[in-house]
């Protein structure tokens, strides 16, 4: 069934605090009158006209199509995300449909075999931050096209933030600034703006200092912000809830696994399910799981005290560089979504972390280190009896392997600082002699065989 536009079915920005308080999503506001984060509303009981079921079937009519712009992931639920912009004003890559992975291989070495890997690095810039992106820079568009005074966007980031940014602003033919933490991210992770032309900054601070830098430039200087604090992100970054259910045939996992920073991800995550849930599309919710790196770990923290506490911390560096954050923009938001699913958080170290991704890479996977996190988080929860063997479960994959071979290639190089690699596969170096080849291969065929 097609759904026509109608000129009632918006959204505004309101704060998280007071819902009296409202914004029009064109004007340029991050935060409520007393500094809280403001949301995406949506005007529920105009989409509630229309059933889950008619849903349903108008994504379906809608994925993976060629008809402006509703091909792509994010844009084939316009209705749910930004439900008023032109289309001439979508700037999109046609990102998300990311591969829902079945890991057969792994799940079944692990004890689990309903096991599902979202693979989000599966996108233009190769991260999950792309679903948002799109979303931020096509409001800016609108904006710019209806008269408003923006000379840029910038961002803070650790790497995959100011990939996105860059490629969707460059794209769209506005001015992009990025902040990196010196030395602090990966070499992919840093060519990919300055080969899309943005500004970089590579300052001496990690991403918390970065932070402070962009929100003074957005504040002074007019340059609207891109970070997680700005709530269009959250709209974009929620479809991959609403993909992974229909990726399922509209079923619901038993658990949805997130590697966790500045926690923006799993608040989107939990919004866009909510969203299911009250227009009918679910008539269940999963539970959600939040993995951190132990260097960075200011969510897992606050939950040993229920909540009660909350401290930022001074995040020690990590290969999960992304998620190197130790004082979270979101990290209301994602208390609250966690409330709502029955949510637990786990931490992961930095040799558990590298061991796991070596384990499910030797199964056919290639995970960035953040994955890493979340498959650790994972396991801990099967040692805790929380996972059992035959629940349903989805790991949010958010980036692409290939952003982090660095830390991956010093893992089989057995050239991680306090790392005693379990399974390196370093290449083996031998003269080019056919005797000496063949002896060689045929033991470790052997052995890996025995394996």
């Amino acid at each position: 069934m097609a759904i026509e536009a109608k000129p009632n079915r918006r959204a505004w920005f309101e704060s998280l605090e007071d819902s009296s308080e409202r914004y029009d999503l064109d004007e340029v506001v991050y935060t409520d009158s007393k500094g809280g984060l403001l949301q995406v509303v949506h005007d529920m009981d105009e989409l509630k006209k229309t059933s889950g079921e008619e849903w349903k079937e108008h994504f379906q009519g809608r994925a993976r199509r060629n008809e402006w712009p509703y091909g792509s992931g994010v844009w084939g639920k316009k209705e749910w995300v930004l439900p008023d912009i032109d289309n001439e004003n979508v700037v999109s890559m046609y990102e998300g449909h990311t591969n829902l992975f079945w890991a057969e291989r792994y799940g079944r070495e692990i004890g689990i075999e309903d096991l599902w890997l979202k693979l989000c690095g599966n996108s233009h810039t190769g991260s999950f931050k792309d679903l948002g992106m799109t979303v931020l820079v096509s409001q800016v568009k609108q904006m710019i096209a209806n008269g408003a005074d923006i000379p840029a966007v910038a961002c803070a980031s650790t790497g995959d933030t100011s990939a996105a940014l860059s490629a969707y602003a460059a794209a769209a033919g506005i001015p992009a600034i990025v902040f990196l933490p010196r030395g602090k991210i990966s070499l992919a992770q840093l060519i990919q703006p300055v080969a899309n032309g943005a500004i970089v900054f590579a300052l001496d601070t990690d991403f918390d200092g970065c932070m402070d830098i962009v929100k003074k430039v957005s504040a002074e200087d007019g340059v609207y912000l891109a970070n997680s604090m700005n709530s269009l992100r959250i709209e974009g970054q929620k479809t991959v809830g609403l993909e992974v259910i229909q990726q399922l045939d509209w079923k619901v996992p038993d658990w949805i696994v997130i590697p966790g920073g500045n926690l923006g991800n799993v608040s989107a995550l939990a919004k866009g399910l909510d969203m299911l849930f009250e227009l009918g599309l679910i008539d269940k919710r999963p539970r959600i799981c939040v993995g951190q790196a132990e260097a960075a770990n200011p969510l897992y923290l606050a939950y040993q005290t229920e909540f009660e506490v909350f401290e930022p911390i001074a995040a020690r560096t990590t290969v999960a560089s992304a998620i190197q954050i130790g004082n979270p923009v979101s990290y209301k938001k994602a208390v609250d979504a966690l409330k709502r699913y029955d949510g637990v958080v786990e931490q992961a170290s930095e040799a558990e972390i590298m061991e796991e991704c070596a384990k499910a890479d030797r199964t056919g996977l290639f995970n960035c280190p953040h994955t890493g996190v979340a498959l650790v988080a994972l396991r801990k929860l099967q040692a805790r009896g929380l996972v059992k063997s035959g629940d349903q479960v989805v790991v949010i994959s958010t980036a692409h392997g290939l952003k982090f071979v660095d830390s991956k290639l010093a893992y089989h190089s057995m050239k991680l600082d306090n790392i005693v690699s379990e399974h390196p596969n370093p290449p083996i170096e031998l003269a080019a002699d056919y005797q000496a080849v063949r002896d060689q291969m045929l033991r470790e065929i052997d052995a890996r065989s025995s394996n």
